[in-house]
């Protein structure tokens, strides 16, 4: 235990840690796609030092090989989000390559990667073996030139590179499935203008002798109904999940009739951002082995098909996703405020754990880790927010006498997203410096339920913001934080919380906004296809959205900010460009508001390289520093910060 007694006091923001930017950008590893064949275990890894390439790794054996060796990068970019790269099914890999799009082939002995696809203008996602044909069945994207907008279709790769469109009905397709005796095919599908997790259908098919589908129904699903990851039991029966109960709950289709499985007000499934997700799998025909939210904190757990009973498996995690089933043996990555995300082996007969691969190596002492706080607190018009509250913890340093830390309140993406409580070094940077860490989960959030999730419906920009502004004044109101210095920062569609926050509230003391939304009108005209409609569900429909949008969107407003504000913007970024920044930027710049502007080369929407990660996190915390007047440390670089006085 810290001998708090003997802890110098300094300045909130800036005790000195071990957590440094380079120790979060070296130190963390992107650990995704968990897989399972037999006994074999494969997942990917993310290479900061080496571009941001993402590489292919698996056991066997107990011995760990790397199957992609650079340049390979094990990565595709479907809805640009991508996700679903790799199949391993009977021992052999294949994998979507990201610099020309092209479908490798890794065979058992160990040989260079054989390209099986042309590549160049199709992409594909999300393939699975069909043993029966000799083929795969996955979602291709055709980007060839002269459409507005790529093609998607449910679609055939031969072995010898020859292609059969299977479906090309509807503007989106994603997780195509194949009954264990080869002979039917299910799959999801939906149109413009919802998004996955609005609505969706689940289709079945017949699979004829040359290949193509026959007899092809529609089996659930809708407008309004949002069905995710559909998979086929060892015996033959087609399960799935699906929110028409409000919840994502699994469901059975049998003998024409769908059945609920297991209802419960918890979350056994996520938005389909990515391909290739999972939150359950079969240890039986009568086993489902599975992973569900509740309360945003997730559990895993044994289902018995028949009961519908759940029984639950111990484990340290608190956040578990990537969960793959064979027999026995389950694989997932899982994660908790003490353990950062880490892909884990484990047998379901003994309950021994095996960590394979940790996303970070080597964690900081446990006297600089901030452990979370779950907190819900009363937001507008009568609604209860969550969030994870990080308090300042430095085992060397303590505030000033009757001083309150600074508070960081963080937004994040999606906006359909979800903040976890799995050990983040980049949470932990700031909060090991004194700045307390509110990383809140607004309305519209995943994890709580349907109802929660549309709370964002028309309200973007709105209903976040209400939520990110509550919890500040909540923990000011509890003597938490300093409410004189409260910050708020978020990426993506969290920097348009972050910058309606500052137009429209006048909480925030300053902001940053990591290649945030700032136009909503000039989002659409530049949005790829996957969200070229989605404004539709979160602002407006088209009949009134520019009246909306222009009430709404901060660049209209930039007389009503007053508050610092630093931009990052990676340059290559296809979701959001950086003309949404770039127009607020110079908004600010003629009104004379203090801004700084950092771009990147070669970083699209989220930053990969590890020179990236160090620059923005140290410019952000100078920034912080100088505009709360507190003495920047010699060692980390100079911000070119406007209109900020001396």
């Amino acid at each position: 235990m810290t001998d708090s007694s003997r802890k110098q006091a300094a300045p909130c923001g800036a005790w000195t840690s071990p957590i440094t930017a380079a120790v979060v950008a070296a130190g963390s590893t992107p650990l995704s796609g968990v897989l399972l064949d037999g006994a074999d275990l494969f997942w990917l890894a993310g290479r900061a030092s080496e571009g941001g390439r993402t590489t292919l790794l698996r056991q066997c054996d107990g011995r760990v090989d790397e199957l992609t060796p650079a340049p390979f990068n094990a990565r595709t970019r479907v809805h640009e989000y991508g996700g679903g790269a790799v199949l391993a099914a009977d021992k052999r890999v294949w994998f979507s390559n990201f610099a020309d799009n092209r479908i490798y082939r890794v065979d058992p002995d160990g040989s260079e990667p054989v390209p099986v696809s042309e590549g160049g203008a199709l992409r594909w996602a999300d393939f699975v073996l069909d043993r029966v044909h000799v083929r795969l069945v996955g979602v291709r994207e055709d980007h060839t030139a002269g459409a507005t907008y790529p093609v998607n279709t449910l679609c055939a790769l031969g072995a010898n590179g020859s292609q059969l469109v299977l479906d090309e009905a509807y503007d989106f397709y994603a997780s195509p499935r194949i009954s264990p005796d080869g002979k039917q095919l299910a799959w999801l599908c939906w149109n413009h203008p919802r998004m996955p997790w609005e609505g969706t259908e689940l289709w079945l098919a017949d699979i004829a002798a040359d290949g193509t589908l026959a007899n092809g129904r529609l089996i659930a699903g809708g407008d309004s109904e949002a069905i995710v990851q559909p998979e086929w039991s060892p015996g033959g029966l087609l399960y799935f999940v699906s929110d028409r109960s409000g919840w994502w709950n699994l469901h059975r289709y049998e003998h024409g009739v769908v059945h609920p499985v297991c209802p419960h007000e918890a979350e056994f499934g996520l938005p389909q951002w990515v391909f290739g997700q999972s939150m359950y799998g079969f240890a039986s025909s009568d086993e489902i082995v599975c992973a569900y939210i509740e309360g945003g904190v997730s559990q895993l757990a044994r289902l018995d098909t028949r009961s519908g009973a759940l029984t639950a498996i111990a484990t340290p995690y608190q956040d578990i996703r990537d969960l793959r089933v064979s027999g026995d043996t389950i694989a997932f990555l899982g994660g908790a405020p003490t353990i950062a995300a880490e892909v884990v082996r484990m047998d379901l007969a003994s309950g021994q754990r095996e960590v394979l691969a940790r996303s970070i190596e080597k964690l900081p002492e446990v006297g600089y880790l901030s452990v979370p706080q779950t907190v819900s607190y009363p937001s507008m018009h009568g609604r209860t927010a969550h969030a994870f509250y990080y308090p300042p913890t430095n085992a060397d340093h303590a505030p000033l006498p009757g001083e309150l830390p600074p508070l960081m309140v963080i937004g994040h993406g999606g906006p359909t997203g979800m903040a976890s409580s799995t050990l983040k070094l980049a949470t932990q940077f700031w909060t090991s410096r004194g700045i307390a860490v509110l990383d809140v989960n607004y309305g519209g959030s995943t994890g709580f339920g349907r109802a929660y999730r549309d709370l964002l419906k028309e309200q973007w920009g709105v209903v976040d913001v209400e939520d990110c502004v509550a919890g500040a004044q909540y923990l000011a109101g509890e003597k938490l934080v300093d409410r004189e210095r409260l910050l708020i920062r978020g990426g993506s569609a969290g920097g348009l919380t972050t910058l309606c926050a500052l137009a429209f509230h006048d909480v925030f003391k300053a902001g940053a906004s990591y290649y945030g939304v700032s136009d909503l009108k000039g989002l659409d005209a530049d949005s790829h296809k996957f969200e070229s409609h989605y404004n539709e569900y979160l602002i407006a429909p088209k009949a009134r959205a520019d009246a909306v949008y222009a009430e709404r969107s901060p660049i209209n407003h930039s007389d009503k900010l007053r508050r610092p504000m630093i931009f990052f913007q990676g340059l290559d970024d296809k979701v959001v460009p950086p003309p949404q920044s770039e127009v607020m930027v110079e908004a600010l710049r003629k009104r004379q508001v203090p801004v700084a502007y950092l771009t990147l080369e070669g970083e699209g929407h989220g930053f990969r390289k590890a020179d990236s990660i160090v620059r923005t996190l140290e410019a952000e915390l100078v920034f912080y520093l100088r505009v709360f007047g507190i003495t920047v440390p010699s060692d980390l670089p100079e911000v070119e910060i406007e209109n900020l006085a001396a």
